[in-house]
């Protein structure tokens, strides 16, 4: 790997980090970094779901206070995110990848438009019972973690858009949680893609520690922004990356 892919992957895995901590979709930074490296596209999306990892943990710590009173709820979803991501990486292993690529952007526009409309979707949905939100939670944990195995592009955007959705917290708690999720799913997709994916190791090692201090960086902004700048930082991005994916997806 030259200097210049050294220093390209150096950047994107701040970038992304940095990203991912405040909104989700940092993924879309190091992915076109690692083909610009010459690695095919496959090989690309699994050593950026590797690389990003690290940064999802950082960013943990980063957003640990706003995490205080939510262990229980973790608990009962990072068991359901594994699950979740376990099948999208089956999914990615054993299917072909074009086809997923014509859904994905859809999947992104439409959780940042579930995300931007928050709350008129909550005021015509009502007020669900415990049980009926728990359920409803727990089965879009699993959608957005498979969607996290199988692509990881703007997991944050769609495990926050489908959290704030069913949750009664503020963004910054909900970004804290999606914090959380996206590490559980990052655990699963190092461990399934080490053992069977082909994985650039140079490129996780030159990436992951980027992301790492990137994905703290973004946690402790994300904690300063207030709830309706962090909303239209997450629409605002999760609507560039649907459209950027879409256009790739058509041309």
């Amino acid at each position: 790997m030259s200097l210049p892919d050294v220093a390209l992957l150096v950047v994107a895995g701040l970038a992304a980090g940095i990203v991912n901590g405040v909104a989700g979709g940092g993924s879309l930074l190091t992915f076109p970094a690692l083909i610009a490296t010459g690695l095919p596209p496959v090989s690309a999306n699994v050593t950026n779901s590797v690389s990003v990892t690290p940064g999802y943990l950082s960013s943990v710590y980063g957003s640990r206070k706003d995490l205080h009173g939510q262990r229980r709820r973790a608990l009962t979803l990072v068991p359901i995110a594994f699950v979740g991501a376990a099948a999208g990486c089956a999914l990615l292993l054993v299917t072909p990848q074009s086809i997923f690529e014509y859904i994905v952007p859809f999947l992104v526009l439409s959780a940042t438009a579930v995300l931007g409309f928050q709350n008129k979707l909550k005021s015509m949905v009502g007020h669900p019972t415990r049980k009926g939100r728990n359920v409803t939670m727990v089965a879009l944990t699993f959608l957005g973690s498979a969607y996290g195995g199988y692509f990881g592009a703007a997991l944050g955007v769609v495990l926050v858009a489908v959290l704030a959705l069913v949750l009664d917290e503020t963004l910054q708690r909900v970004n804290a949680l999606k914090n959380v999720l996206s590490a559980a799913v990052g655990i699963v997709t190092v461990t399934v893609y080490a053992l069977f994916g082909p994985v650039s190791w140079v490129g996780v090692t030159v990436a992951a520690p980027a992301t790492v201090a990137g994905g703290y960086l973004g946690a402790r902004l994300a904690r300063r922004l207030s709830a309706q700048a962090l909303r239209i930082t997450i629409v605002v991005f999760g609507t560039v990356i649907g459209l950027v994916l879409l256009y790739q997806a058509i041309w």
